[in-house]
């Protein structure tokens, strides 16, 4: 099976492809199963926001409902499957980290650092998509925790 991989050079999207398939079998964290790439329209049905992406459904979709997004260049996964509660705290704490960033006059890179540093984790640890539920409630506690300094730097 040639997977769609998104470049205009086709030696790399030849590589690509040969990375893509060698690449362990990603596993379902709640029913075990295996999962696929998948276009997007599979889960959000077919609309314009959803040419041409793809997610790594859980083989037992719709009975088992998790699934992640894929990298729209790469096509590898942004993070590990979730299921509809776990996505849901992911939204929030995306959302809580945006508030955070907008009310602190922040970048996004700073809200990361700033991140990392309450968490006690390093950059390739902080990433959302690799959270637990209970990771995304300690990041929605500790925007929601974090003074706005008149410097516009939380602390």
């Amino acid at each position: 099976m040639i997977l769609p991989v998104k470049t205009q050079c086709r030696r790399h999207r030849r590589v690509m492809e040969v990375i893509l398939l060698k690449q362990k079998q990603i596993k379902c964290p709640y029913c075990h199963a295996h999962a696929s790439l998948r276009p997007a329209s599979l889960v959000y049905g077919s609309t314009p926001q959803t040419r041409g992406k793809f997610l790594y459904v859980c083989d037992r979709w719709p009975a088992c409902n998790a699934y992640v997004s894929a990298h729209e260049r790469t096509l590898l996964p942004m993070g590990t499957l979730a299921n509809g509660d776990l996505r849901h705290k992911r939204i929030l704490a995306h959302r809580a980290l945006k508030k955070l960033q907008q009310d602190c006059h922040m970048e996004k890179w700073e809200v990361y650092i700033w991140l990392q540093a309450k968490l006690g984790l390093d950059a390739h640890q902080t990433h959302i998509g690799q959270f637990s539920e209970y990771m995304c409630e300690q990041v929605i506690s500790l925007c929601q925790q974090a003074p706005a300094y008149t410097s516009g730097r939380a602390a």
